[in-house]
């Protein structure tokens, strides 16, 4: 069974939810330029479309539709990358896809997902659907309050804090500890931790 948050948390959700529609706003018009280009180079270095979909899991576990610019060879299976080892990953990544990830430039189409309602800045990373990612999505469920009640971000405490580490339970332990403390002051501490791991830094656990 999934509980509701209390009602402090649900006010906070709220506030949450403008800054967010105005971060999105504001991060359309700024990131305009990059994202023309990557369109751009996404188009002309490889064959098929310039935006990726796909089936994503958000709150209260409705799917929805994210957006990235694509980085893979349209041939790539649909699997969690996750389930991949490194060598497998990279023979599926294009050239340009590899940089876009390196930099993080493929989700910024995720600024459109954030504007919806589907996503916000920060939050748990959205699981693929059940199916793909049942392991993922069942320790979540375990957690009271579970990471399920809030949207999925576009980076998160368990993605800040594990990195690459893909071990379902400890992400959802992770994902666990960021709802239970959600507060204005870890969002913002977050949003700047992700920055710096762009930049090579791994925050200590």
């Amino acid at each position: 069974m999934v509980y509701s948050l209390p009602l402090g948390k649900r006010c906070y959700l709220a506030f949450k939810r403008g800054v967010d529609i105005f971060g999105s706003l504001l991060g359309l018009i700024i990131c305009s330029p990059a994202m023309l280009l990557c369109a751009l180079l996404t188009k002309v270095t490889s064959k098929g479309p310039v935006i990726f979909k796909q089936k994503r899991v958000g709150k209260d576990l409705r799917e929805f539709d994210c957006y990235k610019f694509r980085s893979m060879y349209v041939t790539a299976p649909n699997v969690a990358t996750s389930h991949l080892n490194v060598e497998s990953q990279q023979k599926m990544v294009t050239k340009w896809g590899k940089i876009m990830r390196k930099t993080s430039l493929d989700e910024l189409p995720q600024l459109f997902n954030i504007l919806k309602g589907d996503m916000s800045f920060i939050g748990p990373r959205p699981s693929q659907p059940r199916g793909i990612e049942d392991d993922l999505i069942d320790a979540r469920l375990s957690y009271v309050p579970s990471p399920v009640l809030v949207r999925p971000g576009l980076s998160g405490y368990a993605q800040i804090y594990l990195n690459r580490d893909n071990d379902p339970e400890r992400k959802a332990r992770y994902d666990a500890y960021y709802v239970a403390h959600l507060s204005l002051w870890l969002d913002i501490k977050v949003f700047l931790l992700s920055f710096l791991v762009l930049f090579g830094f791994e925050p200590g656990r």
